[in-house]
């Protein structure tokens, strides 16, 4: 099973959907259009053994359809990994929306959008991500049922974003218990790339614990308010993958870890929310493992949004999403071991975990 980063032009040489190297078996790919709103969407179905499949709207200004359409493979089926290694009864699915949210969002795409959610009866269940807010879910409540994230002022479980990075949190202490002994990051450096609402709950937590936290973002004011707020630095070397840190945090676009900058990190830890932070997995979790750099893999650590959403449809409250998101450090930890004991990436590890447990409901679905 692999999953790559391809350029356009690769992407063109190949068959549309079915041919794509990130297709990966997936159920289902809807392509939606309004040309009234402007709308131009993506939904993946990657798999639903486990249930519904559950997993944000992302709104990206892609170069072309092609890039946006590798992207929602890979997503979708990130969500099924985790989901199942975190023991939802979840399928992964995911969509994508082409276009600038801040240019150009506009209520009435999304709220057609929605109604295009609500033509899969339930298949599909969306939910916030990177270009989408809880706003944008409450306007989709109106006209599906099949969305999770709303304001809690309406019954929702309100921003994943907190929650998620208490999970990335718990994640990154497991993986330094592994590497340094101690799951105390007081004094450890840490090196966050990405200050949005995720990356930013994560520094207030590593600065609580008392790690030297430097960001990195591309955009300057964003990392200027880390400062004020936090007492974070700005990371200001030539390459920030070269950085002399303990921990690399991924918090922003995945495919960090590549051929370019594999070799040049010079953590001992990967921790972060970013999704799909390996370009190649078989390739690039190998590396690390051969390197000795202790990678908690993506899909497993960045749960703790989808861990809250998922009370919404079971039913429990935030204190019950919180406590279920601070497993995370016991599953990490397991991983690692599970990893070491049958000579794996932690990748392989997790995916393994995770694709026994989908073969084990299929079973059961077929007897049934």
């Amino acid at each position: 099973m692999t999953s790559e980063i391809l350029t356009p032009v690769e992407l063109k040489k190949m068959d549309p959907v079915f041919g794509q190297v990130s297709f990966d078996n997936h159920e289902q790919i809807v392509f939606c259009n309004d040309k009234d709103t402007g709308l131009k969407a993506i939904i993946g179905i990657h798999n639903t053994v486990m249930g519904p499949a559950l997993g944000g709207t992302r709104m990206w200004n892609y170069a072309n359809e092609w890039e946006a359409l590798n992207d929602v493979l890979r997503l979708s089926r990130g969500m099924t990994y985790k989901s199942a290694i975190t023991g939802l009864n979840l399928g992964g699915g995911k969509a994508v929306i082409i276009g600038d949210s801040k240019l150009d969002k506009t209520p009435e795409m999304i709220t057609r959008f929605g109604e295009f959610v609500n033509s899969l009866s339930g298949k599909y269940i969306t939910a916030e991500d990177v270009g989408s807010t809880t706003a944008d879910m409450d306007l989709i409540r109106k006209v599906t049922p099949h969305v999770t994230g709303i304001s809690e002022s309406i019954g929702g479980s309100g921003n994943p974003s907190p929650v998620t990075a208490y999970g990335v949190f718990m994640g990154m202490k497991a993986a330094a218990k592994y590497q340094f002994g101690t799951e105390n990051l007081a004094g450890k450096k840490v090196l966050v790339q990405g200050t949005g609402h995720v990356g930013e709950t994560l520094i207030s937590y590593l600065t609580n614990e008392g790690a030297i936290v430097y960001v990195a973002d591309i955009h300057q004011d964003k990392m200027e308010n880390m400062v004020a707020k936090y007492g974070a630095k700005i990371f200001d070397g030539a390459d920030l993958y070269s950085a002399d840190v303990d921990i690399y945090s991924p918090c922003a676009l995945g495919a960090t870890i590549n051929d370019d900058t594999v070799y040049k990190i010079q953590a001992k830890v990967i921790a972060g929310a970013a999704n799909n932070q390996l370009a190649v997995e078989a390739v690039h979790g190998k590396i690390l493992r051969e390197r000795k750099i202790a990678y908690a893999p993506d899909f497993l650590i960045n749960a703790g949004g989808i861990i809250n959403v998922y009370g919404e449809i079971v039913k429990y409250d935030k204190a019950e999403a919180m406590r279920r998101t601070e497993n995370i450090y016991n599953t990490t930890l397991e991983i690692f071991n599970f990893a070491d004991q049958n000579n794996l990436t932690t990748q392989q590890a997790a995916m393994q975990i995770a694709e026994n447990r989908i073969a084990e409901r299929k079973k059961e679905n077929a007897n049934k």
